[in-house]
């Protein structure tokens, strides 16, 4: 089955998606003579796309009813109708990406995803519609602010994309066009590099993010912190899981994050007790993982009292 490469461009209402489009399909080195490219859109912007201007003349345009459900359309047969080579898809922010995967052929891969925010309209939409903001940017590889000036909140829009996407490349577009890469340093808020590695209470979600992202960073160090213990009917004697609860946007989305602890003596802890514990981190397969993940070796563990904020967040 061929694959069909998808370009998936989204953000809210008047970000700068079309004039992107518009941009990219013009460019030939992504839309040559003989491309056959499908451009799908959701929603109807101050600017429509020009075809006189497009590399290829083999551009097909469906505009779609920026109310209709992703599930009640046949991606496959847009595919079969005009023999696309590529599809770009300008998504509705207020529409869940999940869905629109959820309905894709399986022959169709994403190969990039752009998401754009107006500088001057980010912190109200991400005030007020938390959710639909991580929902674009768990998975974006650009974030780019446009309508910047040198009152923007640089330092906040950094903050924000980086609490959901720490591999994102960000780029301000100011407004008198001039682009400005994102040179924010992005340190972690803990010594990865002490005797002993102290996760404090405020920045475990950011640990376990890096530590699922980037396993090799803690592999064989000491580390200090507290978690949630969980019993597991599935756990061999002397392992536990041990984590938090995370809260990644709002309520909705608060789930129990655990590691594998191994205990090198018998603890008394029970499912929901609080532990500060030290030990050492390994990646090892392990049959709740189906394969490699972190396992933690407790060396010390201690009962504590619940902290003032049980559930973890990015903030």
């Amino acid at each position: 089955m061929r694959e069909i490469p998808v370009y998936i461009i989204t953000g809210y209402l008047d970000s700068g998606k079309t004039t992107f489009i518009q941009q990219t399909l013009a460019d030939p080195n992504f839309c040559e003579k003989k491309d056959r490219v499908l451009v799908i859109s959701f929603e109807e912007g101050e600017i429509e796309l020009d075809p006189s201007e497009f590399a290829s003349k083999n551009v097909f345009l469906k505009q779609i009813d920026p109310e209709s459900e992703y599930s009640s359309l046949t991606f496959a047969g847009f595919e079969k109708e005009h023999k696309i080579d590529k599809v770009m898809i300008e998504c509705n922010g207020m529409h869940l990406l999940e869905e629109l995967y959820a309905a894709f052929p399986q022959n169709w891969a994403i190969a990039q995803q752009v998401l754009f925010f107006d500088s001057t309209t980010f912190e109200i939409y991400n005030n007020n519609m938390r959710n639909l903001t991580v929902d674009k940017l768990n998975d974006t590889d650009l974030v780019v602010f446009n309508r910047a000036n040198d009152d923007s909140n640089f330092d906040l829009f950094h903050k924000v994309v980086r609490a959901t996407n720490r591999r994102a490349m960000i780029l301000f577009e100011k407004v008198t066009g001039e682009i400005m890469n994102d040179d924010i340093e992005d340190p972690l808020p803990y010594d990865v590099n002490a005797p002993v590695i102290e996760i404090a209470d405020k920045d475990f979600a950011i640990f376990f993010r890096d530590l699922t992202e980037n396993p090799d960073t803690y592999e064989g160090k000491t580390l200090r912190f507290k978690v949630m213990t969980v019993k597991n009917v599935e756990l061999a004697s002397g392992e536990m899981l041990i984590g938090r609860h995370i809260m990644t946007c709002c309520a909705d989305d608060i789930k129990y994050c655990p590691i594998i602890c191994k205990c090198r003596k018998a603890y008394d802890f029970s499912t929901y007790d609080w532990a500060i514990l030290e030990g050492v981190m390994r990646t090892e397969r392990h049959k709740l993982y189906n394969g490699p993940g972190p396992v933690f070796e407790a060396l010390s563990a201690t009962h504590t009292e619940k902290p003032e904020q049980p559930v973890a967040t990015f903030y």
